[in-house]
């Protein structure tokens, strides 16, 4: 199997989704390049995402009653390990990234992860129905207080976030455009919440869990007057309004850039945008033509960037978030199938590197690229890579080691190093990193593959090289 396909493969499958095994990668060389992207364009023609969710629900009290943000992290982390809808669990990730909403002022995890359900839903779709179902989203209308926003005293968070981060930008819109967005928005509110303008509910953690909210659209509470928004005028409900947003340039540049930066390479915050032009700005106009002849589907954008020259030459161009970093090597290693203590650790992970799901910083998401790298979090992300790999028996390790071996009847320093690239990604590394860990492996002079119990030792040194790749600086890249 040629290797450069195999690698333009691995690539795919990170980007699309969190890396794959060599048994995965080689099924996918084999059906083709595009074919694979089809597959992974249409998660809703593959088998359901969990092979068996009810697993959860039978071993796993905490995932199954989504109370605590730790168990609807550890839900989400679970499913990003074991999806058979890779993509879909992928673009659930970046959404979360442009429509950010955190627990820390919601107290309600499971109204944030059924926001994350819904980007599933619509995320892949059009974007003018995945903005309207954003604006009548529960965890959405709470977290930019629209719930608060009245007729007769409107409440300017949502209409200035909904064009500042989801889908303009700043500087192609005026203050009173905020405002009358803001005004087409009102109504707009929620049911079954302690915080509903007409009556007060208790909605308490224990001991039956939190209320499901609901949207609620309340007419006597709209603001039916004339409005004047980016232009146009008359009385313009909410849907009007995205519908104008959608057909503003502005925001097709907007939604590629985005694309761009979260699958092929990193580009500069969000903020920067209004003066710093996209790193690549041919595939940022390929994108946009897409996005605007497709009549604003997703999938169609997406289609165009996969099979791109400009996404098939981006390897390694991208610095993987915590996220990423944490599924993808339990991904390769194996062994996460079955509910279990050790889920509650993998899904805290992310957080202890810099990027708590459900929970980010502020409405502006996460910083992206390098920012993601601090001393502390590189520290954890080297810890928990090795640590995943520590394990022989784990099906993947296994799986690596077995390959690398048969490779024999002996192994050199060389090809030692080569053989584990190879298997970690394949992984592209510096001349310099090479040399580093050929030198290590050195030290001990070629494996010879004999029988299974004069094995033992051979198996230890392909491990720890496994971990050593996974500890450099090449491995953090994406």
């Amino acid at each position: 199997m040629p290797q450069e396909e195999l690698a333009l493969m691995a690539h795919l499958l990170r980007r699309a989704g969190f890396g794959a095994g060599r048994d995965e990668l080689e099924r996918c060389v084999a059906q083709g390049y595009e074919a694979t992207v089809e597959e992974l364009l249409y998660p809703e023609k593959a088998p359901q995402a969990l092979e068996d969710e009810d697993l959860i629900r039978r071993y796993h009290v905490d995932q199954n009653s989504l109370m605590l943000l730790e168990s609807c992290q550890t839900y989400w982390v679970y499913r990003m390990i074991n999806s058979r809808r890779p993509l879909e669990e992928k673009l659930g990730l970046f959404w979360h990234g442009v429509f950010a909403t955190g627990y820390t002022k919601l107290n309600h995890p499971k109204a944030i992860l059924n926001q994350i359900d819904m980007f599933r839903r619509y995320g892949l779709g059009s974007f003018q129905t995945l903005l309207v179902q954003v604006s009548k989203d529960p965890a959405m209308i709470l977290w930019l207080d629209n719930k608060d926003s009245h007729k007769d005293a409107v409440n300017e968070n949502y209409g200035r976030e909904l064009l500042e981060l989801f889908s303009m930008g700043v500087g192609n819109y005026t203050e009173d455009d905020v405002r009358q967005a803001s005004r087409a928005f009102t109504g707009w509110s929620i049911q079954n919440t302690a915080y509903h303008v007409q009556r007060v509910v208790r909605d308490s953690v224990w001991p039956y869990g939190r209320l499901d909210w609901q949207f609620d659209y309340l007419d006597h509470d709209h603001d039916e007057g004339e409005k004047t928004f980016l232009g146009e005028t008359g009385a313009l409900t909410g849907e009007d309004v995205i519908d104008i947003i959608c057909r503003h340039p502005a925001t097709a540049r907007f939604v590629s850039r985005h694309l761009y930066n979260f699958y092929v390479a990193d580009e500069p915050q969000v903020p920067a945008w209004e003066t710093v032009p996209p790193r690549d700005p041919e595939a940022i106009n390929m994108m946009v033509d897409a996005f605007v002849a497709s009549q604003y589907d997703i999938r169609s954008v997406l289609r165009v960037m996969f099979n791109s020259d400009f996404f098939k030459a981006a390897t390694f161009a991208k610095v993987k978030s915590p996220a990423e970093s944490v599924v993808g090597i339990a991904r390769l290693a194996g062994g996460h199938r079955f509910p279990s203590i050790d889920d509650i650790k993998l899904g805290l992970e992310a957080g202890y590197m810099g990027q708590q799901l459900l929970d980010p910083p502020s409405v502006e998401g996460w910083h992206t690229g390098v920012e993601w790298i601090t001393t502390g979090s590189l520290v954890e992300r080297i810890n928990f890579a090795v640590q995943q790999l520590a394990d022989e028996n784990r099906p993947g390790v296994r799986s690596m080691i077995s390959r690398i071996m048969s490779e024999g009847p002996s192994l050199s320093p060389e090809k030692l190093v080569d053989s584990c690239l190879d298997m970690m990604g394949p992984v592209e590394v510096s001349q310099s990193t090479r040399s580093e860990l050929v030198a290590h492996a050195a030290e001990g002079g070629e494996i010879l593959i004999g029988s299974s119990d004069e094995n033992v030792p051979s198996i230890k040194r392909v491990k720890q090289m496994l971990q050593l790749v996974a500890s450099t600086r090449e491995f953090q890249l994406a």
